[in-house]
């Protein structure tokens, strides 16, 4: 709190006056291009090595970025559906992303066994991870082995969701998983049509963004030819 609370007195008396115009304009609503699913680490600085400004992203996070598919949603998952079906329903998102991370201290509850977890609350949790262990199929190497494949298994259970379900078949959604590596201070990519990680450099990303222009203009509605008009 020492810490958060010199902060604010630092940026109300030293940058407050050069982001006035930028948050005046956010006062009047946010038009993010992107729902962001992180981890609650809070190592996982999203701001600082996606270069994001206010406004750009809607963020969600919790302990090990999971996604309680819609069959097994309980009341533990209601703030999570309910973040996506905002995004998707209402702020219209065009991406959304799943981010895992290095170093998870999820992944290594369940790796341990979440039943170990020191909270009933993170017992009952940590259950949406356990399909990364049954999809990897053997022991993981480490917790970023784990790490990676769990944010394919939120993939495919965001695709569950009948909000994203319905907008991914029309054309006007996407899905992307990426992995930060706290140490190496990187982020890679899953590319889901070779299902192989990336480092997330420029050569990657020109590549998906090609990939998202062709997306986005077969999505666009074909323009009828208008009739010439008849000569008299």
């Amino acid at each position: 709190m020492r810490k958060l609370l010199k902060g604010i007195v630092d940026f109300r008396e030293h940058r407050r006056a050069q982001s006035r115009r930028v948050f005046a304009r956010l006062a009047l609503g946010q038009k993010p291009d992107s729902l962001f699913i992180a981890c609650s680490d809070s190592r996982v600085a999203v701001n600082v090595f996606a270069s994001t400004n206010p406004g750009e992203m809607f963020v969600m996070r919790n302990v090990g970025n999971l996604i309680p598919p819609p069959q097994q949603d309980t009341h533990e998952g209601e703030a999570v559906a309910a973040a996506l079906d905002y995004a998707v329903e209402v702020l219209k998102v065009r991406d959304i992303i799943v981010c895992g991370h290095s170093h998870c201290g999820a992944m290594i509850a369940v790796m341990k066994g979440r039943q170990k977890a020191p909270t009933p609350a993170l017992k009952r949790w940590l259950r949406f991870a356990e399909p990364a262990l049954a999809r990897l199929g053997r022991p993981p190497h480490d917790e970023d082995e784990l790490g990676r494949v769990n944010v394919l298994v939120q993939l495919d259970h965001i695709r569950q969701h009948r909000s994203v379900a319905r907008r991914l078949k029309q054309g006007g959604l996407r899905v992307h998983g990426l992995f930060f590596d706290l140490g190496e201070l990187d982020v890679q990519y899953i590319d889901p049509m070779e299902a192989v990680w990336h480092p997330l450099d420029r050569k990657t990303a020109d590549m998906l963004l090609k990939r998202m222009d062709a997306e986005t203009k077969r999505a666009e509605p074909k323009r009828k030819p208008q009739p010439r008009p008849k000569r008299k």
